[in-house]
């Protein structure tokens, strides 16, 4: 019979154990949380859960006014607990904080987001009268412009912090991209015409910007060809096992495509002979690399070796003559230049754009070689004109 009743008062407590555990949602900015009966003594066998729930942006301050649960070793018996999803903050008990148990005293305790438990718990018997707490929390704002650690969140140039969240904005000339977090640079109408000239990434030398698409067009007179030349300083992300997956250039030839070129090693030298070339320039959203610098010049077709004329003179006169350069040629002492029956003292020639030249060379000859129109050579009467 005993048996019975000792199961019968087992079961008893154990359903008034379960009856007096709960759980509280408090969605409030800021409230007040007490333990059972505050301020009078707490019950045994008590256990409450508060779940603090404030929007994002902000976290949850929780601090006490008062403070008087039964001691006990690492605080085995009555004890408050403040916790997160995954992470206990704090676990209090007893008067006063000692080697083996800790009160809240003036602490305050911050949750790392905008989540946080709190759960009161007394065993069965207190010898004493404990009171219990008084405790108070609040939301408090995240300012994620210093707290945020994760860089796929963090603003790339400027941060501005307000109630309840954040925003980013971008340096003078850049333009805050979709992600609402990059900034990157209108960079894909650059042209350029001259026969030689400098390119570079955008805020060369310093890191290039994020989410960007850079196109260069290199546009010359048909006739020249363009040459290419990085510099030393090359340094644009890459990847140890997969061919530039991120950042990279690429150098389009007419139907060729030349690249795409990353890491630290700058290519070699590139004739494209071609007069036009696209130069793009691709970065992702991460990564903090200098960038690189190019220069380029124009290379006109090569025309053939000239020989001056007998008794004549090409000026300038060089070894190899390209597009666009001009030849004077001139003829000695004594000579004039005849080209198609027409005295000159100079004829001038020019390299064209498909390699050959403007006109031949002409003839430098003595004045009474020359033929006027009747075929009669100058200084000549002709027949029968007497």
């Amino acid at each position: 019979m005993s048996f019975r009743w000792l199961l019968l008062y087992h079961a008893l407590c154990f359903s008034l154990s379960k009856a007096s555990a709960h759980t509280v949602e408090l969605n409030d900015m800021f409230g007040q949380i007490q333990s059972p009966g505050y301020p009078d003594s707490y019950p045994s066998d008590s256990e409450v859960t508060w779940n603090i729930t404030v929007p994002d942006g902000f976290r949850i301050k929780l601090y006490f006014m008062h403070f008087n649960l039964e001691s006990s070793y690492l605080c085995e018996y009555d004890y408050v607990k403040v916790e997160t999803e995954d992470q206990v903050l704090a676990t209090f008990c007893g008067r006063e904080t000692t080697d083996t148990e800790q009160t809240p005293g003036q602490e305050v305790v911050l949750s790392p987001g905008s989540f946080m438990s709190i759960t009161f718990r007394s065993d069965f018997s207190n010898e004493e009268r404990f009171t219990g707490f008084d405790a108070h929390y609040m939301a408090v704002d995240v300012d994620e412009c210093k707290e945020r650690e994760d860089e796929e969140l963090s603003c790339d140039h400027y941060c501005h912090n307000y109630i309840g969240g954040y925003y980013c904005s971008c340096r003078f000339g850049y333009i805050l991209h979709t992600d609402n977090r990059t900034c990157r640079v209108e960079c894909s109408d650059n042209l350029f015409t001259q026969r030689t000239g400098v390119i570079t990434s955008p805020d060369f030398p310093n890191p290039y910007p994020k989410s960007s698409e850079c196109l260069y067009t290199i546009e010359l007179e048909e006739g020249f060809m363009v040459n290419l030349q990085f510099e030393d300083i090359f340094d644009i992300e890459d990847h140890p096992e997969v061919p530039c997956p991120y950042d990279y250039i690429k150098i389009k030839v007419g139907p060729k495509v030349l690249g795409p070129f990353c890491g630290e090693k700058a290519p070699e030298p590139i004739n494209t002979q071609s007069h036009s070339v696209l130069i793009l320039f691709h970065s992702d959203n991460s990564g903090e690399n200098r960038g690189w610098r190019l220069s380029y010049r124009a290379a006109g077709n090569e025309c053939p070796e000239l020989q001056p004329p007998v008794h004549g003179k090409i000026e300038p006169s060089q070894a190899k003559y390209s597009f666009k350069d001009q030849v004077l040629i001139s003829c000695d002492t004594g000579y004039k230049v005849l080209k198609d029956n027409v005295e000159m003292d100079t004829f001038q020639i020019e390299c064209l754009k498909d390699g050959t030249w403007s006109n031949k060379i002409p003839t430098c000859k003595t004045p009474q070689h020359w033929r006027d129109p009747s075929g009669a050579c100058k200084g000549e009467s002709v027949a029968g004109a007497l």
